[in-house]
């Protein structure tokens, strides 16, 4: 389970995105971007987040910590914002914390990152179907010189239509993934010989492992999944399924333009 932590100070709202994160206080003395329940497309956005999240760290990437933090009413009750009171008011209840990068900017491209890291991130968005990652919307931060992977709340989209066709782990494994508009797709290598690499740390025990961190009220029962179990083992069998049906997703070299040409 993801560390738990209490939201004691709402600072700001992030009004960049159309969820409406905001900066909260925590009594670890941490500062982090929350991310909110009552927002949007709900808890489901908050499990893709770590799963996704929790991948890319463990095949290398940084990725800011993340921590599950309980807001409680009397913090809504005390915002001005008519709007933001109203989100907080129907976030009470675990949350997701993103470590706060003070001072990190937004990804333009004139810090990009090596050649394997920008591997390791299409990589990732192209095995769990990251939308989100054009330059329109590039869900990377420049931090002291190096690249962060944020964001990850658009990928696993398949769990949106829970249940139906797509809780069939054979249906997701055979998606393509377009990586035409990937932000670093100038910048990255060949990803035949690292999806061979990263087999062996995707593993299954590491899909369980992350799987397990997922607080069970943000994996939302439905008739066919009944319980945070069941939803559990539907992730891992998904992602497994894709893990081992490469030539359906992965980015070929000779399907790529060059980047100038993606922005």
């Amino acid at each position: 389970m993801l560390e738990h932590i209490q939201a004691i100070r709402y600072v700001t709202p992030l009004r960049e995105g159309g969820s409406l994160p905001g900066i909260v206080e925590a009594d670890d003395d941490g500062t982090y971007v929350l991310k909110l329940r009552g927002a949007g497309q709900g808890v489901k956005v908050l499990a893709a987040e770590v799963i996704v999240g929790e991948i890319g760290r463990a095949i290398g990437l940084r990725v800011p910590q993340l921590r599950a933090v309980t807001l409680d009413a009397r913090i809504a009750k005390y915002e001005a914002d008519e709007e933001v009171q109203d989100l907080l008011t129907a976030s009470v209840g675990v949350n997701l914390g993103v470590d706060f990068l003070p001072g990190s900017f937004g990804y333009d491209g004139s810090r990009p990152p090596s050649p394997a890291e920008a591997s390791r991130v299409l990589w990732l968005d192209a095995f769990t179907a990251n939308v989100d990652r054009t330059w329109s919307n590039p869900n990377l931060l420049v931090w002291h010189g190096q690249t962060w992977a944020i964001d990850h709340g658009a990928a696993l989209y398949f769990h949106h239509s829970w249940p139906g066709r797509s809780a069939d782990p054979a249906r997701f494994a055979s998606q393509p993934y377009d990586a035409s508009k990937h932000v670093l797709l100038g910048i990255a290598g060949d990803l035949a010989p690292l999806h061979d690499e990263l087999v062996g740390t995707v593993s299954a025990d590491l899909i369980d492992d992350v799987l397990a961190l997922v607080p069970d009220e943000w994996l939302e029962p439905t008739g066919t999944l009944p319980d945070p179990e069941a939803v559990r083992t539907a992730y891992r069998l998904s992602l497994l399924a894709r893990r081992d049906n490469p030539s359906a997703w992965l980015p070929e070299l000779s399907a790529r333009l060059p980047q100038e040409e993606t922005r």
